[in-house]
């Protein structure tokens, strides 16, 4: 296979539709807290834009090629049917992309923030790979999928050395909580080709239906830690809405259906970006009112 067409595999693998989920929480984090654009701030906010996805959608597209393969909807947005004889380049490329920013940031960090992107990156992996393989794991894998999305705003922090205050420590929650809804509901849609595949999830383990009411349950809670946050954090709590509005459909949908639920996961991927925006202009405003 040629270099180019290996490189567009490695792409789509990555998700880039995605690449913000993870860039977004660490450079809005790091910026707020330490209140400077430096060089640490530039390659973290690049490492956790692509070498980061590229890892961890790589590791799962190489480790969940089985499911894949029996999944209609991959093959664009939700990732990759990697050619299985690019699973070992993939794996190097991960850890090779990775490698000269995990160094810089290791030294440019303290031993606290060695700890957090260590368990950050170890999440990474075991979600999909053995022997862990925590996405087979039901609620395990819901919190360990979480965690690769709220990881990046809590190192950020450590490594600022931001004060850990009761409010930040609810937004981070709530941030946690809206991840284990995310990861809930997109699981759902793949219950047919998971269990073809002898995989577990938490869709699987507790049916379609109840994933659905759960991720409705974890993005109520979500919106609800933020109306206890200083203003104008309250008003994240309205973010919450478009997502219930988008998951409420399919509340009660059968697990023979559950490939429907693709509908209102193509909506969540685009409404992440409309919630990021309307996140950035309640950070700017906290910034304002902070300065």
């Amino acid at each position: 296979m040629s270099p180019a067409l290996f490189v567009r595999q490695l792409f789509v693998s990555s998700r880039p539709v995605s690449w913000i989920n993870t860039a977004y929480p660490f450079a809005a984090a790091y910026l707020l807290s330490a209140r400077e654009i430096d060089l640490v701030l530039v390659i973290g906010t690049i490492f956790f834009l692509i070498p980061y996805n590229v890892a961890m959608y790589g590791i799962n597209d190489v480790f969940d090629y089985e499911s894949d393969l029996r999944n209609p909807r991959k093959g664009g947005a939700h990732g990759a049917i990697l050619d299985k004889r690019l699973h070992p380049a993939v794996l190097w490329a991960s850890v090779l992309l990775c490698a000269p920013f995990v160094i810089a940031l290791v030294i440019a960090g303290t031993p606290a923030s060695w700890l957090v992107l260590g368990l950050s990156l170890l999440a990474v992996v075991f979600y999909s790979a053995p022997p862990l393989r925590l996405k087979e794991r039901p609620f395990a894998d819901s919190i360990t999928s979480s965690i690769h999305f709220f990881s990046p705003a809590v190192y950020a922090l450590v490594l600022t050395g931001a004060m850990w205050t009761p409010q930040l420590v609810l937004v981070i929650v709530a941030f946690a909580l809206w991840g284990v809804a995310s990861h809930a509901f997109g699981a759902v849609q793949d219950v047919v080709a998971d269990r073809e595949a002898a995989i577990s999830s938490i869709a699987t383990a507790r049916g379609a239906a109840w994933t659905v009411r759960f991720s409705l349950v974890a993005y109520a809670a979500a919106g609800a830690l933020m109306l206890a946050t200083e203003w104008p954090g309250p008003l994240a709590a309205i973010v919450a809405i478009p997502y219930l509005v988008t998951v409420w459909p399919y509340r009660s949908i059968r697990d023979a259906d559950a490939s429907a639920a693709t509908r209102g996961w193509d909506r969540f991927l685009w409404l992440n970006q409309i919630a990021g925006f309307l996140v950035t202009l309640l950070l700017i405003w906290w910034w304002l009112l902070v300065r």
